[in-house]
C-alpha cells in the first residue's frame, strides 16, 4: 500500500521551531550567573541555539558526536540544549555535585567532545581536565567582561563565540532515532549507567508530559524549573515549555528560599522540584509572612512528598500539589497525580490519601506490579510488588552495554516496589533495596518517613531497617529536627502509629544535625545506614 502521510521526523530541533514561529515574544526569565535577571523570547532563544549550532560546527561537532554541559538553569542552557542536537551532536548533561572520580568516569565513557560549563562552576571541571583528556574545548558560558581569572588560556567565551555566526543555518539533518541527549544514573551501586535519549523519544514524552492529565501546560503558563536540567532529563521541562508555548522563568543558581520566592514573583504558574526545596521555601513562607499571589501548581517528584506539604500548599497557599514520579531511564515522567473523575468525587480527607500516591501514567507508559516470581499482582491498593514499566520513552538498554535493560517483553524493572488501585493510581513503598523486611513482612520506609515530617518541629526523616535477632529487621527513624526545636521522640512515634500497623512502628528514633544525600538530592540510605551504629538506638523484643 502507498504511504499517504507525510514523512516528518520527529526532531527536538522543531519543538524550538514551533516556540520561534508560533510564540515569538512569549518571555523567557533568566537569572543569569553574572547576577542580574535578564529577558529574553523564544524567539532569542531560537537564534541562540542557531548560533550555538553553528558554533559547534566550526570545532568540528557533528552527528555521532557528544558535548557535556554543566550548568544551572539559564536562558543560555536552553540555548545549548537546542544547540547541540541540532547540530546532531548528543547533549550530555554533567551534576556538578559528583565526586571527581564520577565525573571522570562518565566524562571519559560517554566520550565527551567538549564541555559547556557555567562560570562559577569551572573549578569542578578544572578538578577533573587532567583526566580527561577526550574533552577538547571547554566553553565557559559568560561574556569576557566575566570570564574567570582561572580560566584556561584555551578556554572559549560563549558570548564571543557565538557572536561570530549570524544564526541563519538549518539543523542538522538526523534520523529521529538519532541520540539527542545523555544522562546517568546516580550509580548508587557499581558505575553510573548512560540512558541515551532519542530526538523522537524526547518528543514523544514531551507530548504525553505537557498533556492535561500530567502537567497540563499550555501559552497561558510560565513555567519555573527548579528541578535543575542537568537531574533525569530536567523532568522534560526543557521540552515542554517551548513544545506548549509556555512562558519560562529560569532561577539559575541561587536555589535559596528567597532567591527563588524572588523568580516565583515574576508571574510563575507552575513549578516542579523535590520535596527539600519546597520543605525550605515553606518555611520561608511562613517566617516571612509572604504569600504566592500567581502561583497555581507546583510539581513534586524525585522522592515521596510528605502529606504536610501537600496540605500547606493547597490549604495555606492555595497551590495545587501534583505528586509525580519517573526516573532517569524513563525520560523521566512516569506518572502525575492528577484526579480521574472518580477521585475529584470523594472528600476533601480521601483525595488527599490519593494525593499521597504518585498518580497514573499517560498514554505511553505501561505499568505493572509483579511479585518475585514475576507474576502479575492484583491493582487493589494493598498487594505491593515490583514496580515494572514499557513505552516510548524508556530505557532498553544502557550506553555500552551488551545485555539489554529489559526483558524479553521489553518490561524495565523499575527497581520500586509499589502498590496500584483499581484507578491505576501508584502508591510507591519502597526502593527494593531499601525495602525492610520485619518477620518476613515488608514496611514501607516511605510512610514512616512522611508521617514524621508531618511533626511540626521535625525537618526531614529517614527510616532505615536495622538488624534484629528475631525479626531480622526493625525500622528505626532518623529524624533532623528544625533549628531551635528538641522534638520529643514519643510524639513523633505517635503521629506514625496514626498511619501503620502497631508492629510497623519504628523501635526508637535517632536526631542527627544532617542526613547524607546523593549527587542527585536524595537521601542515601547507603551511607546513613553505615552512618548509624547499634549504640545509637534500641530495639524492643
Amino acid at each position: 500500500m502507498a504511504t499517504y502521510m507525510q514523512d516528518w521526523p520527529l526532531l527536538v530541533g522543531r519543538i524550538l521551531d514551533h516556540a520561534a514561529r508560533f510564540h515569538p515574544k512569549r518571555p523567557v526569565i533568566s537569572r543569569d550567573t553574572e547576577g542580574p535577571i535578564s529577558t529574553t523570547d523564544w524567539k532569542g532563544i531560537h537564534h541562540g541555539a542557531k548560533q550555538v549550532t553553528q558554533a559547534l560546527r566550526t570545532l568540528g561537532i557533528g552527528p555521532g558526536d557528544v558535548v557535556g554541559v554543566m550548568g544551572w538553569n539559564t536562558a543560555r542552557m536552553l540555548k545549548i540544549w537546542y544547540g547541540v542536537p541540532g547540530a546532531g551532536a548528543a547533549l550530555h548533561t554533567l551534576n556538578p555535585r559528583l565526586f571527581a572520580d564520577q565525573l571522570t568516569y562518565v566524562v571519559t565513557h560517554a566520550e565527551d567532545k567538549a564541555i559547556f560549563v557555567d562560570r562559577d562552576l569551572l573549578p569542578v571541571i578544572l578538578g577533573v581536565r587532567d583526566r580527561i583528556p577526550n574533552v577538547r574545548h571547554i566553553i565557559v558560558m559568560t561574556d569576557r567582561a566575566h570570564m574567570p581569572d582561572n580560566a584556561p588560556d584555551d578556554a572559549i567565551c560563549f558570548e564571543e563565540w557565538i557572536a561570530e555566526h549570524d544564526g541563519d543555518t538549518d539543523w542538522e539533518r538526523v534520523d529521529e532515532t538519532a541520540p539527542c541527549g545523555i544522562c546517568y544514573t546516580s550509580g548508587t551501586t557499581g558505575n553510573p549507567k548512560g540512558v541515551v535519549y532519542t530526538h523522537r523519544s524526547n518528543t514523544l514524552h514531551s507530548l504525553a508530559s505537557q498533556s492535561p492529565d500530567m502537567l497540563g501546560l499550555s501559552s497561558r503558563d510560565r513555567l519555573m524549573p527548579v528541578v535543575p536540567l542537568f537531574h533525569a532529563n530536567g523532568w522534560s521541562t526543557g521540552y515542554t515549555g517551548p513544545m506548549s508555548g509556555a512562558s519560562m522563568a529560569m532561577p539559575g543558581n541561587n536555589m535559596t528560599p528567597a532567591g527563588l520566592y524572588e523568580m516565583l514573583q515574576h508571574g510563575v504558574t507552575v513549578t516542579a522540584a523535590v520535596p527539600t526545596v519546597w520543605l525550605g521555601l515553606l518555611q520561608y513562607l511562613d517566617a516571612e509572612k509572604k504569600t504566592l499571589d500567581s502561583l497555581k501548581r507546583v510539581v513534586i517528584g524525585g522522592s515521596s512528598c510528605p502529606r504536610a506539604v501537600i496540605e500547606a500548599f493547597q490549604d495555606k497557599y492555595g497551590v495545587q500539589v501534583m505528586h509525580a514520579w519517573g526516573m532517569t531511564e524513563m525520560s523521566p515522567l512516569g506518572t502525575v497525580c492528577t484526579f480521574k473523575p472518580e477521585v475529584a468525587a470523594l472528600d476533601h480527607e480521601a483525595r488527599l490519601d490519593v494525593q499521597e500516591t504518585v498518580g497514573h501514567p499517560p498514554f505511553s507508559v505501561d505499568l505493572k506490579i509483579v511479585d518475585d516470581a514475576g507474576a502479575d499482582m492484583p491493582w487493589d491498593g494493598v498487594a505491593q510488588g515490583r514496580l515494572l514499566t514499557r513505552g516510548d520513552a524508556i530505557v532498553g538498554t544502557y550506553l555500552k552495554h551488551d545485555e539489554p535493560a529489559v526483558d524479553g517483553d521489553n518490561w524495565f524493572d523499575t527497581g520500586d516496589v509499589a502498590t496500584m488501585d483499581e484507578n491505576g493510581y501508584v502508591r510507591i513503598t519502597d526502593r527494593s533495596k531499601d525495602v525492610i523486611k520485619s518477620g518476613g513482612e515488608w514496611i514501607s520506609s516511605i510512610e514512616l518517613e512522611n508521617a514524621a515530617v508531618g511533626h511540626p518541629d521535625v525537618v526531614e526523616a529517614a527510616a532505615i531497617g536495622v538488624p534484629h535477632e528475631k525479626w531480622g529487621e526493625r525500622p528505626v527513624l532518623v529524624v533532623v529536627p528544625k533549628e531551635g526545636a528538641t522534638p520529643d521522640k514519643a510524639e513523633i512515634l505517635a503521629r506514625v502509629a496514626k498511619v501503620v500497623a502497631k508492629w510497623q512502628v519504628p523501635d526508637d528514633v535517632v536526631f542527627r544535625a544532617e542526613i547524607p544525600h546523593t549527587a542527585t538530592g536524595k537521601i542515601s540510605k547507603l551511607q546513613l545506614r553505615a552512618a548509624v551504629s547499634p549504640e545509637d538506638y534500641q530495639l524492643g523484643g
